[in-house]
């Protein structure tokens, strides 16, 4: 059971997750979300975003901010788990409560899809789907059974600037 793994037990975990293939797909496949997304963002999303309506130029707004806040969550536990590999981080520290995902979740699609860009729906349907794995990767490692989760501050500050613009008309 996880809760009666030691500190060292746990590292091992991570050491071992950091050099294995499972990790190099997953880093692989989550950069690549990041970057696609990023171009898409820049370039032909904000110009797909101009053609839309107020309603929907709003909604595109809100669910690309989820869109980055999820893969800005998701690539700073990719990059910690580099770091252990590479050597740049003891997976030990790596173990800190504030390397961790956080485990809530960034609400679902709330709207039509068909209100938005497909090319927009169909990376926050991907970038879900990766946070999820990623979330199941995190829990296995770290989360010890039965003990309560500990807030991540630098999450609580995105969940707030999510709700400040989740308030706006």
């Amino acid at each position: 059971m996880a809760a009666m793994l030691s500190a060292e037990q746990r590292a091992a975990i991570v050491r071992d997750f950091a050099r294995s293939t499972l990790f190099d797909r997953t880093f692989k496949d989550g950069m690549a979300l990041v970057d696609e997304t990023a171009d898409y963002l820049d370039g032909g999303g904000r110009q797909e975003a101009k053609m839309l309506s107020r309603t929907a130029a709003a909604t595109y707004a809100r669910q690309s901010m989820h869109l980055t806040t999820r893969l800005m969550q998701v690539a700073s536990w990719l990059l910690v788990q580099k770091a252990v590999r590479d050597g740049g981080m003891t997976a030990i520290e790596a173990c800190q409560t504030r390397y961790r995902l956080n485990q809530k979740r960034v609400e679902p699609l709330t709207v039509p899809a068909n209100d938005l860009p497909p090319k927009l729906v169909g990376l926050l349907d991907r970038s879900d789907r990766l946070y999820a794995r990623i979330a199941h990767l995190d829990g296995r490692m770290y989360l010890d059974q039965g003990s309560p989760e500990a807030t991540n501050p630098v999450q609580a500050q995105f969940d707030r600037l999510y709700q400040a613009f989740e308030a706006r008309p």
